[in-house]
């Protein structure tokens, strides 16, 4: 059912352009088929430096998912130069970006035509960037850059599975971004998905920061135990163990979870029963802790990057996209 849904609404808009708004800055979109746990959060940070280094203004453009304030309008989370919301108005993810990227605006809001409207008119935005953008088809875009990975192949729609449309519906795509292990597996999925054009991303784990009321420092050679409220948590925990880190143990939380003092209590006794005195956790999930008092606790973030290989092919093909080829 929620796959037909969101195939008859792709159909709808179809039938008829004029239903689809236009800003007049080019739009690149990021989404998956997959209902969280594609990485596009690493992704939306990693085009927008891409375009900023190429003498672009991006703006990102996001719906604030998980926030617990939904002002009416738009929210402006960051204006490129300061942070102007917090978790509770803007969402985990927006007010994550905004950290990371401080030279870059940052909007929420349902409707993204009316973000974008005020990014071009008051923030002199000369690109978006709209994250989750696959399924919002009533917002017309330049680049429609679509994340996945192999086992995406054998999923099933919601409710029986983890996707939010078909398969099928990949063809929509310009490009498929494929986690992938191997250039002929990311070929193997792009033609499994009939979209001609497909990069592979590189995820990168990056160093461990200490929370900013952490007691002390987290020592690598120690053991940690690691949790996240982050779609598909098992992959964080087995990109720590690549990463040489000792886990004695390991917590998922649902995605967006919002972390009580109970949770920290119920952590601490986790962590104490598997011998580990230290925490690891990810770098949203950061945003998450902010408002709790852990001070007690040894506690660093990670932050998970991404990028687009091979590096020159997807640069020329983006900035060809942005830049007028697909206007």
């Amino acid at each position: 059912m929620y796959g037909a849904a969101a195939s008859w609404r792709r159909r709808w808009y179809a039938r008829d352009p004029a239903r689809v708004r236009r800003l007049q800055r080019p739009v690149v979109s990021v989404g998956n088929l997959r209902a969280g746990g594609s990485g596009k959060t690493p992704i939306v940070a990693h085009l927008a430096r891409v375009l900023a280094a190429h003498d672009e203004k991006p703006a990102i453009l996001s719906r604030g998912y998980g926030r617990r304030t939904a002002t009416p309008g738009v929210t402006v989370v960051s204006d490129g130069r300061q942070i102007l919301a917090d978790y509770d108005t803007a969402g985990d993810e927006p007010l994550m970006l905004a950290r990371a990227l401080p030279f870059v605006p940052i909007l929420v809001g349902a409707d993204r035509y009316a973000s974008g409207t005020q990014a071009e008119r008051e923030f002199g935005a000369t690109v978006h960037v709209l994250d989750d953008g696959f399924q919002h088809v009533a917002l017309a875009r330049d680049a429609d850059l679509l994340l996945v990975d192999e086992s995406d192949l054998t999923e099933r729609v919601l409710p029986l599975g983890p996707l939010r449309e078909p398969i099928a519906n990949a063809v929509a795509a310009d490009a498929l971004l494929v986690t992938a292990p191997t250039a002929d597996d990311v070929t193997r999925v792009a033609a499994a998905m009939r979209v001609p054009v497909a990069f592979c991303i590189a995820r990168r784990i990056g160093p461990a920061l200490a929370l900013p009321r952490s007691a002390s420092r987290v020592e690598r050679a120690a053991p940690v135990f690691a949790f996240a409220g982050i779609a598909r948590a098992e992959r964080f925990f087995d990109d720590l163990a690549r990463d040489g880190w000792t886990l004695a143990g390991t917590q998922a939380f649902r995605d967006h979870h919002r972390y009580t003092d109970a949770d920290l209590v119920r952590l601490t006794a986790a962590a104490r029963a598997a011998g580990a005195s230290a925490f690891l956790t990810t770098e949203k999930d950061a945003v998450r802790l902010d408002r709790l008092d852990y001070s007690a606790w040894t506690i660093a973030s990670l932050s998970l990057t991404a990028t687009v290989e091979p590096t020159a092919a997807f640069v020329a093909w983006l900035l060809d996209r942005v830049r007028g080829g697909a206007r």
